[in-house]
């Protein structure tokens, strides 16, 4: 290869950006009414999902009693503007990084996407485990991928969707 081909190659993979995941974790500031908490919730899934198409960023909340664990992929910058948000919202308190770093390609399929325990996936959850992990402050991030996938899985399979070309 000429050294300008190559020089050409060098810079195009310089410009290309870096896909990155992050996984935080923080104690939720929601109601204790369990309609109200739904109104909340939902008021989150709407206002997140606008702003991550927007920021082309791919997301799964897990949300069990009053802790909250995310994954977030996207380019760099975008993931580190929707964490500053996260940070900065008062609904959360308590943000931990669990874990950043950089990825090949993306695992979560939508903008934003959510687990709340209940009754149909208490099973999943319980499997998992990670209530005494988030009462431990040490939620470890295969755990929270771990059930952020099944999840995710389960409802695809749901939709008809048995596997991803992602």
């Amino acid at each position: 290869m000429s050294k300008d081909c190559h020089n050409w190659f060098g810079s195009m993979r310089a410009k290309r950006s870096t896909l990155v995941h992050l996984i935080y974790f923080s104690r939720l500031n929601l109601s204790a009414d369990a309609a109200t908490r739904a109104q909340q919730i939902g008021e989150i899934t709407r206002q997140a999902q606008k702003k991550n198409e927007f920021s082309v960023i791919t997301s799964f909340l897990v949300v069990e009693q009053n802790f909250a664990a995310q994954i977030i992929e996207g380019e760099r910058g975008s993931v580190n503007d929707t964490f500053s948000r996260i940070s900065n919202d008062t609904r959360h308190r308590d943000v931990q990084i669990v874990e950043w770093r950089e990825i090949v390609k993306r695992e979560y399929v939508n903008s934003f996407a959510t687990g709340i325990r209940s009754s149909a996936n208490d099973a999943v959850f319980q499997k998992v485990n990670l209530m005494p992990m988030f009462l431990r402050g040490t939620p470890k991030a295969t755990a929270i991928q771990a059930l952020a996938r099944t999840l995710q899985a389960e409802t695809l399979t749901k939709q008809g969707i048995d596997h991803l070309f992602v």
